[in-house]
């Protein structure tokens, strides 16, 4: 394995471990919480256990400042990452029955420690690879989300009845410390010897990326409206189907195992897109793909019940839309970090992109319960619109960057 790919490959572990966690537990909880008769309101509200994802942003100055070296971000990787893992192994004593509660403030917490380890990775990595090797890099990056929940929200949904709550847990927990063998035995890393001095990163450092010059605010608007249809189609997509009276096995093989499976491979396609034929032409031909296919859930929608094929159909492009959409913003976010501050700026971008995905999801589960799903999925294309012209207007002066 040359140097390159196995940089890849260690990032990709980096990316796929602490996403089967957090997938196992987005995907159950609710499906869990529907089948107790929880409102849809009440389950919309879980988002809100994202919330680390959102303020991760107030402390990674910290990991900037104290990072200069390689080993130093491998560090906070680490400790991190071990933790996380330790955070797990406890939840796995807890029984869901008794201590439901006590279950959602660990795995809050857990969200906390996974969104550390992020920080260092995406800090790291964005020094690692040059600007050419970015929109590959972020394919691991999805590539590793994918599969993380493709294992957390397909497999393990559909084996839990046979190994149960603690079982899945101790395995999530040992491969969460395995997927940092590739980091820590990895001697080919290596950042921009400019930037290998010491940093004086402090809280303002926030403030300051939202001053820069040039076209930031233009920036800003894309992240927030970017692909936020398809994380409120997906917000709703599971309690809509057990809402249509489909079993936990069929929900995990439909969104879990073949949604997964298309997002993973849509984010690979997707990064060889962006080589291919540029930024600004992906961001807008992936636009056009999310339009598309919020007026097919809609459509599908105002049937009583859809039949499966037709389901299958919108989880696969589901799948396609989300991925490809979030590699190319993820791409962007990673060109618009200021050097020495590389963990600040990409957390403050994912943030934005992730505040306005929470916002929306959350407020899908009230606006579902009271106006229906296909209404919900009418707004949804709405947005997917927006996106489109958003990008079409705002950006239409933008030179083509390979």
């Amino acid at each position: 394995m040359n140097k390159n790919n196995n940089n890849f490959f260690t990032f990709f572990c980096l990316y796929i471990a602490p996403m089967i966690a957090i997938n196992f537990f987005t995907t159950f909880i609710p499906v869990v919480m529907r089948q107790e008769k929880f409102s849809l309101s009440a389950i919309g509200l879980l988002h809100f256990l994202s919330l680390p994802l959102v303020l991760k942003f107030l402390w990674s100055p910290v990991i900037d400042r104290t990072c200069v070296t390689v080993n130093h971000y491998k560090r906070w990787i680490i400790i991190s990452e071990l933790t996380f893992a330790i955070l797990l192994f406890v939840i796995a004593f807890f029984r869901i029955s008794t201590s439901f509660y006590a279950i959602l403030v660990l795995v809050f917490i857990t969200f906390a420690v996974s969104t550390t380890q992020g920080i260092a990775t995406d800090a790291l990595a964005t020094q690692v690879f040059d600007r050419k090797d970015k929109s590959t890099l972020n394919s691991m990056h999805l590539m590793g989300n994918f599969g993380g929940r493709l294992i957390g929200t397909g497999i393990l949904l559909l084996i839990f009845k046979q190994i149960g709550w603690s079982n899945i847990l101790f395995f999530i927990s040992l491969f969460a410390v395995i997927a940092l063998i590739p980091l820590y035995f990895n001697r080919g890393l290596t950042i921009n010897r400019e930037q290998s001095v010491a940093k004086q990163v402090t809280m303002a450092d926030i403030f300051r990326f939202f001053t820069q010059g040039g076209d930031i605010w233009k920036q800003i608007g894309f992240l927030l409206l970017y692909h936020v249809s398809m994380i409120g189609t997906l917000a709703m997509l599971r309690p809509y189907l057990v809402d249509l009276k489909y079993s936990f096995g069929q929900i995990g093989m439909m969104n879990g195992i073949v949604g997964a499976a298309t997002g993973l491979v849509a984010s690979f396609a997707g990064g060889m897109i962006i080589r291919k034929i540029g930024r600004h032409r992906s961001r807008i031909l992936f636009a056009v793909f999310m339009v598309i296919t919020a007026l097919y859930v809609f459509l599908i929608s105002k049937y009583t019940h859809p039949a499966m094929p037709l389901l299958y159909i919108a989880v696969i492009m589901i799948g396609i839309s989300y991925g490809t959409s979030a590699v190319v913003l993820y791409t962007l976010a990673m060109d618009r970090v200021r050097k020495g501050r590389e963990g600040t700026d990409f957390t403050i971008q994912l943030v934005i992109a992730q505040l306005s995905g929470i916002t929306v999801g959350a407020l899908s589960g009230v606006f579902a319960q009271h106006f229906g799903y296909s209404n919900l999925f009418l707004a949804e294309f709405g947005f997917a619109c927006l996106a489109l012209f958003y990008i079409l207007i705002v950006f239409r002066k933008k030179v083509v960057e390979m």
